[in-house]
Order: structure tokens, then sequence, then C-alpha cells
């Protein structure tokens, strides 16, 4: 199986300071980024979103433009996602067209894998949090229900469901790291999936894995981020290698290393118990139990 190699980076930031994120640093970090893309020479970038920290409509759109001229100068295929912080002030034909790409969701088969440019809805809406549109489900279930080729699927939000414990943004605000409700319809979704699958997501500014259902969930830190290596930015992005095995590299100041063989993915694992006082087979034990 031949190799597809990516460069990914999320979470950029680049405005104002803000809470822990350094987005002074961002534009400096994205060159850092843009050198190693250009020494490394893989098939494609993926930005996974919230290129800015938004302020008003004018700015954000200079914000973007900054952005968008550093990645430019890559030279190689290059594929973007809007972050929630993209879209507080930018429609996502704004944000295509300071990029010059269609930000609607696509599908690219590179190597012996299908990427999943998954660019679900990423408006934080106020109240209400992040509402996921049926249409943006829909259409990744049709992807999932055709493939016959492993998938790697990106998008802004993760929808593994993994615990925010620790999280400085998310402990306490956990509904808002993800699409509530509907990311069990997602995952639901994806374990019908008949080949590998492997997700990768930002969002949440940490390095995390989560199996579920056999398939595993990636998010990667902030670039700008300095919660987890304070006080300098985490400096983060990551490589991944798709053959036989998922390799996935974060570099930077908060680095991590996983190695998965991409076959076991496609292995579902045995469906979970019912909550015990409604297994059969348990209640009869505890009403013996209870009897003697």
């Amino acid at each position: 199986m031949a190799t597809t190699r990516l460069c990914i980076v999320t979470d950029i930031h680049h405005g104002k300071d803000n809470f822990t994120k350094k987005g002074s640093s961002a534009l400096t970090l994205l060159e850092e980024f843009s050198r190693f893309v250009e020494a490394t020479r893989p098939d494609a970038v993926i930005d996974m979103g919230d290129r800015i920290s938004d302020c008003d409509k004018q700015t954000d759109k200079q914000l973007e433009q900054d952005v968008a001229a550093i990645f430019a100068g890559m030279s190689v295929p290059r594929f973007h996602i809007c972050g929630n912080h993209d879209r507080d002030y930018l429609s996502v034909d704004e944000n295509a067209a300071i990029l010059g790409q269609d930000l609607s969701s696509t599908t690219v088969d590179m190597g012996d894998w299908t990427l999943v440019i998954w660019r679900a809805d990423a408006k934080i809406h106020r109240p209400g949090g992040f509402i996921l549109p049926e249409a943006d489900l829909l259409w990744l279930a049709g992807v999932v229900r055709n493939a016959t080729r492993p998938l790697a699927i990106f998008s802004h939000v993760p929808v593994s469901g993994h615990s925010q414990a620790g999280n400085y943004y998310f402990q306490r605000n956990p509904d808002a790291s993800t699409y509530p409700g509907a990311s069990e319809r997602v995952r639901a979704i994806l374990a019908g999936a008949r080949v590998p699958v492997a997700c990768f997501a930002g969002h949440v500014h940490w390095n995390t894995l989560t199996m579920v259902n056999g398939q595993p969930h990636f998010t990667l830190q902030s670039l700008t981020e300095t919660f987890t290596t304070h006080p300098e930015p985490a400096g983060s992005y990551a490589l991944l290698e798709l053959s036989e095995r998922i390799d996935w590299t974060v570099f930077g100041k908060d680095s991590m290393r996983v190695s998965l063989d991409a076959e076991e993915t496609a292995r579902r694992w045995i469906e979970p118990l019912p909550p015990f006082h409604e297994h059969p087979e348990i209640r009869l034990r505890h009403l013996q139990q209870a009897a003697e």
C-alpha cells in the first residue's frame, strides 16, 4: 500500500492574545509550519479551522487574509475547514473567497485512502452552541455507506464524546466542545463503516486519542495555545502518514506520536451491556441473591 503524507495544522488563532491563546505569535509559528511543509513535501496540507480569533467583520477579513497569504505560499494542495471563530462575523462564502477555494464538504482519493474533508457547520449559535445541520450528517452518512477504501475524516469539531477533564476551556463547558446530541448519531454512522476509519479534529486545543468502537478519534493541539506549555505557545502541527498503518506525529512543545494498524480500525467491538438492572441475567442473579 502506498503511503499518503499529510501536514496538518489547526486553531491558529491569529489576532490578539486572548486567555491562554497567544495569537500575537500566530503568523511567526505559521511561517515555521510553512517551512516544515516545504521540507516535508507532503501530498497535501489540511487546515482544520479557527484560523483567527474573531473581533469584528472588517478586522476578521484582514486577519483571515494575513493567514491566507502564508498558506498561498505553500506549493502543495491545501484543504481548509472553517472553525467557529472563522464564522462569528464571516460567512462560509467570505472565507472561501479569501482562501481561494470552495468550502463545501468533499472527498479526495489519495494513495489507497479517501480523505473526507467534512466541513460541517461550525458556527456557534448563542444560545444553542454548535448545531449540526441534518444535511451535513446525511452527507457524511452517504460517504460512509458507499466507502470501499479506508477513510480519514477531518473536521473542526470532534465527535468522539471524549472527556474534557483537565481542559482549560471545556472541562466546565463540555457542551461547547462538540455537537450536543448529534455526535452520538455521527458515531453510530461511523460504526456502520465496512472499511478502516480514522477521525481527526481540532477545536479543543489539546492532543488526544480516543478509541470508539475500534475507531481512533484524534484531536490536535492548537498552534498558539499555552495552557499545556505555559508560558510559551505549543507551536503544534502534525504529520499524518496513511498506509497499512496510521502514523500520527505531533511536533512542537506539546508533542505526541501514535502508530496504529489500520485494518484493526475496521473491527467493531462487542455491543455494550445495557444498564445492569435491565439485563435479564444480571437482574435474575440479583433477585436470587435477595431471596437467599
